[in-house]
């Protein structure tokens, strides 16, 4: 069965924090890096997503209403600081950004049976 993944209603990490990654995975550094056009240079070594450095950030590469449906319109080129950043109990382990993200975005912290599959109930300890 499918998990629910909780963060395709929620965004609200892609509408808090800077991302900010190394220059070279830029899409003019390798085939299928992240789109240039999407960045902005933040210093010598470092690109950053628009829209993420203000005082209101919200990444560009982010579509929908947070705590509702959202999307990367960029998935499979997402920066790595995107690609690392797990969300509270993915990996067994809660989050304290996820959680403060969400906090921020008035919903909820993610629990562990936040990635229950539909009609799966957790286990009894």
């Amino acid at each position: 069965m499918n998990r629910v993944n909780p963060c395709l209603s929620c965004g609200a990490c892609c509408a808090l924090y800077r991302a900010s990654f190394y220059w070279a995975e830029g899409g003019d550094m390798v085939e299928g890096g992240v789109p240039v056009e999407l960045t902005e240079q933040m210093d010598p070594f470092r690109r950053v997503m628009r829209g993420t450095t203000g005082s209101h950030p919200r990444c560009v590469a982010l579509a929908g209403e947070i705590g509702r449906a959202v999307s990367c319109v960029i998935y499979e080129r997402r920066p790595s600081i995107c690609r690392d950043y797990l969300p509270s109990w993915l990996d067994g382990k809660p989050n304290e950004r996820c959680d403060q993200a969400r906090i921020t975005w008035g919903l909820l912290p993610l629990t562990p049976d936040s990635w229950l599959s539909p009609g799966e109930y957790p286990r009894a300890a």
